[in-house]
Formats: structure tokens, C-alpha cells, sequence
């Protein structure tokens, strides 16, 4: 059976700062279906608008943002644990930081959790550790969870990586201001100066945008793995890449 990783950002699960249950409930149905031919780990935001939908914090201190991070993290963890359940799904919480990576006897403790979890039918649900490590993270140019999906696919072994975003893929230029931008289906390299380019989130709670995407992808590309972006909007696009193995939407970033 194939692993794949789904990680959804907060431009999907915000809205109007609140949390939107129903596309939570809509990403449980899609995965219960994709697990009866795929092993399934799930990368998530949305810990720190979580927290802000229970106390206002200004986000542009650190020490708001993990407050916020650490208020949000297990009231989102409950959401998705009672909207899971209802597709006889456990899920799993699992808080990562980029020393989980990047130390040898850290990595196989978190890979035989994972192997644990997934052999028992278990859905991981993974986050950075934003309490402790968005500093950290921010410094080594790693804090935000495209990146963080990236490493979570590599070092997880997972054919896949899927971002579901609030975009519909990868255009040659910015479709929201640029109407004849074109959008690429199938990409095999990302040049230098696309990975250079500023980040741009279309959400307050986004830490990300198209060149954090397309970094994930890079290093994928790197690693002779594939990433697939959609639009979280418009699953039925990934139900078809996914399950009919019809790419009708959505950019597949993969080697030759």
C-alpha cells in the first residue's frame, strides 16, 4: 500500500478567524475513502488561529504567536477527533521540530512511532512544535508547514506529498492579478529565482505562500519523491488524481 501525506494550511481551515468544521468534516470523508488504498499521514495548521479564535493576541510578537499555538494546538487536536470519529477514524497527535530531522536518533523514534500508528490503522495528525520552535524554525529558514510536509514525506517514506491550498495550482504568473496567467500541470524543475521570490500568503494566519510550495517541492524533486498541489476547496480533484488516477486540476511537481 503507497503512503501518501495530506498536509492542509490554515487558508483552508480559517475562515472569517474561526475555524471551518465543515471543511474539516468534508478533508475526514475524502481520507476515510483514500485509506482503503493508501496509508495516510496528515500535516496540519491552523494551531495558532485556533487559539486566536478563544483570546485576541497581537500575532506579531513570538511569544503571542506560541501562546496563541499553545492555547489553539489541542482545542484544534479535539475538533479533529470528534469529526474523525464519525468515519471510525483515531487519530494520533504528533508535534515535530526541525531536530526530528536533523538528528539521527530523532528521526527513528519518530519513524517507528509512525510505523506504530500507521500499522494499527491510526491516522498521525502532524504539526510543528510552534510553542518551542518558531524561532528556531524561523532561523533556519524552516518555519512554516509546506517545508515542514516536505521533510515530514521524505523522511516518513511517502510516495506523495499533497498540499491542499487556497490556489489551484502552480501558474506561470499571479493569477489573481494577471488574468492570462497560465497554470502548469505538470512541472519537473523549479529554477532559482522562483525559489527566491517573496513569500505571499492570501491568509492573515498563513505563514506560507506559492514559494514555500514550491521549496517543498524542490526538495522532493530533490529526493526523487512528487508533490501534488490542489485547491482544499475542490477535493474532487484530489479524489480523481488520487483514486482515478485523472489529473484534471491541480499541478504535479515530479522528476522525468
Amino acid at each position: 500500500m503507497d503512503r501518501i501525506v495530506l498536509k492542509v494550511g490554515s487558508a483552508i481551515l480559517v475562515e472569517n478567524q474561526q475555524i471551518n468544521t465543515q471543511r474539516i468534516e468534508s478533508l475526514a470523508k475524502i481520507i476515510s475513502t483514500l485509506r482503503e488504498k493508501y496509508e495516510v499521514i496528515l500535516v496540519s495548521s491552523g494551531a495558532v488561529a485556533t487559539g486566536y479564535t478563544e483570546l485576541k493576541l497581537d500575532k506579531s510578537f513570538l511569544e503571542n504567536k506560541q501562546a496563541l499555538a499553545a492555547i489553539g494546538q489541542p482545542l484544534l487536536m479535539q475538533k479533529y477527533s470528534e469529526i474523525f470519529k464519525k468515519y471510525n477514524i483515531l487519530t494520533a497527535q504528533m508535534l515535530v521540530s526541525w531536530h526530528d530531522f536533523d538528528s539521527r536518533k530523532h528521526t527513528k523514534n519518530a519513524q517507528n512511532t509512525i510505523e506504530v500508528l500507521l500499522k494499527n490503522n491510526i491516522l498521525p495528525i502532524i504539526n510543528e512544535n510552534d510553542v518551542t520552535a518558531i524561532g528556531e524554525l524561523l532561523k533556519l529558514g524552516f518555519g512554516d508547514n509546506d517545508q515542514l510536509s516536505a521533510y515530514v514525506a521524505h523522511y516518513f517514506n511517502a510516495s506523495l506529498l499533497v498540499i491542499l491550498s487556497d490556489i489551484d495550482g502552480y501558474y506561470n504568473k499571479n493569477p489573481k492579478l494577471n488574468k492570462d496567467a497560465k497554470k502548469y500541470k505538470i512541472v519537473n524543475k523549479i529554477e532559482k529565482h522562483e525559489l527566491e521570490s517573496e513569500a505571499t500568503p492570501n491568509n492573515e494566519f498563513a505563514t506560507g505562500g506559492i514559494v514555500t510550495k514550491l521549496k517543498a517541492a524542490n526538495f522532493l524533486l530533490e529526493n526523487n519523491r512528487a508533490m501534488f498541489l490542489a485547491n482544499g476547496d475542490k477535493l474532487e480533484v484530489l479524489s480523481e488524481f488520487l483514486l482515478n488516477n485523472n489529473h484534471i486540476d491541480g499541478t504535479l511537481f515530479k522528476r522525468d
